[in-house]
């Protein structure tokens, strides 16, 4: 099937939709979440409370996205097991990744203070935005666990391709965010702390939907023996699934490390300019969690196409997820250029982190052209299940890109942040998609 022809099959867009588009509006509340976050601290009186909310979120993020891989890595491999028609497999890898998330969750926990301490030394923020920095963390770090916990079961629902159930997972979580955000805040009028406790419960609740739609997945496929599985696990037994967590965690830091510099880096320039990137930045998140949508369509089609070793079915997945991808992304830019003012007035009513976030707002336009290769991309090789090509790919575009596109425009101040930025989604797309093209389209499987 030529290129025309699988843009214009409806079955395949069909099936495209039917596996995107559920990920697209669960997703979506994700950043929108961060947005209302921005919103209701944005208009408390002062821009370090912004600050430190930006500040101790990105810190949580950090963390998170850092160990990103168990949702990734659950989800390639249980994608291919499903493909493969191996339904102990896919049990076996619940257990493994769910007791792996809640070791690091507790480890967290148990180590929040030198995680703090040591994130505040990175930063030149001010005393009063490193005051609600901790203030936010030292709340929002006791969700960790329940985080980690719903990748997993987040990851396990999207490989055996249950977009619905993994959709209301994100939306009943973040939708209890947004209602407990605006009662703790606003209401009651609890400000930072609000906001991180609004974000624990948030974890909790979407923990507790995962997990009964992890239940009914269970019920409904048979053959779950708990103890016969325990005693199935041993640490060689891990091994595959650590192997690919090690390639997604280095891939993971490095973009948290680029991300985070943004941000503390960012703080170093003056509290209405990290207001202004928070704001920003959440925008970004907006265009990457609407086209990871697509790139869940990606993993699961291309796990598939590994376990039933159909070269065919990963061609057509790739070429249908790029095309709407860069339709995706066009739209975003457009939305950006002619709607951008109106939506960060929308977000704060502090006139000088307007006035910062406008002038930096072309970034923005720009990003969605830029990025949404390697959104794309990232699902079809945690869908291959190759780790080590998104690992050397953000390497390159971290070390090799990032930080010397910074270094050599630093003078430019927050112009250099943004355009180090621009240049390392760039670098993503451009490194996964050669890889693709020369190398793994023709691969034998």
């Amino acid at each position: 099937m030529t290129p025309v022809e699988l843009i214009r099959n409806k079955q395949k867009n069909r099936q495209l939709l039917a596996l995107a588009l559920p990920m697209i509006l669960s997703n979506i509340t994700v950043p929108l979440l961060g947005l209302v976050d921005t919103a209701v601290v944005g208009h408390l009186s002062n821009a370090y409370y912004l600050g430190g909310v930006a500040v101790g979120s990105t810190i949580i993020t950090l963390i998170l996205w850092m160990l990103g891989f168990l949702r990734m890595a659950t989800t390639g491999l249980v994608a291919q097991s499903y493909g493969a028609g191996d339904t102990q497999a896919q049990y076996k890898l619940l257990l493994q990744a769910s007791s792996l998330a809640l070791i690091l969750g507790l480890s967290a926990v148990l180590l929040q203070l030198p995680i703090l301490n040591t994130a505040l030394m990175l930063t030149d923020a001010s005393l009063e935005v490193q005051r609600y920095t901790r203030e936010y963390f030292e709340i929002r770090i006791w969700s960790t666990p329940f985080a980690l916990l719903n990748l997993v079961l987040l990851g396990w629902l999207l490989g055996r391709q249950q977009p619905k159930a993994a959709m209301w997972q994100l939306i009943v979580a973040n939708l209890a965010n947004i209602g407990l955000d605006l009662l703790f805040v606003l209401g009651l009028g609890w400000g930072v702390q609000g906001a991180a406790l609004a974000s624990v419960f948030a974890d909790m609740s979407g923990f507790m939907v995962a997990l009964t739609m992890v239940y009914k997945q269970v019920q409904k496929t048979g053959g779950f023996d708990f103890l016969k599985l325990y005693k199935s696990l041993s640490l060689s037994s891990y091994h595959k699934l650590l192997s690919l967590n090690a390639d997604i965690f280095v891939r993971s830091l490095c973009l948290q490390i680029a991300f985070a510099f943004m941000t503390f880096h960012g703080a170093g320039l003056g509290d209405n300019t990290v207001a202004a990137n928070v704001i920003l930045l959440n925008l970004l998140l907006l265009i990457s969690y609407a086209l990871d949508g697509i790139a869940y369509y990606a993993e699961a089609e291309v796990g598939k196409a590994y376990g039933q070793r159909n070269k065919t079915l990963m061609r057509e997945a790739v070429t249908l997820a790029w095309f709407w991808s860069a339709i995706s992304a066009l739209l975003f830019t457009l939305v950006f250029a002619f709607g951008g003012e109106s939506i960060i007035k929308m977000l704060t009513n502090i006139e000088e982190v307007r006035s910062v976030a406008d002038e930096y707002l072309f970034w923005i336009v720009l990003l969605p052209i830029l990025s949404f290769g390697s959104y794309l991309f990232d699902g079809v090789y945690i869908g291959a299940a190759k780790g080590k090509v998104m690992r050397n790919s953000m390497i390159i575009s971290t070390f090799g890109v990032f930080f010397p596109v910074w270094f050599f425009l630093q003078d430019s101040g927050n112009h250099a942040l943004w355009a180090a930025m621009s240049c390392f989604m760039l670098a993503r797309s451009i490194t996964l998609t050669l890889h693709y093209r020369y190398k793994l389209k023709d691969a034998d499987f």
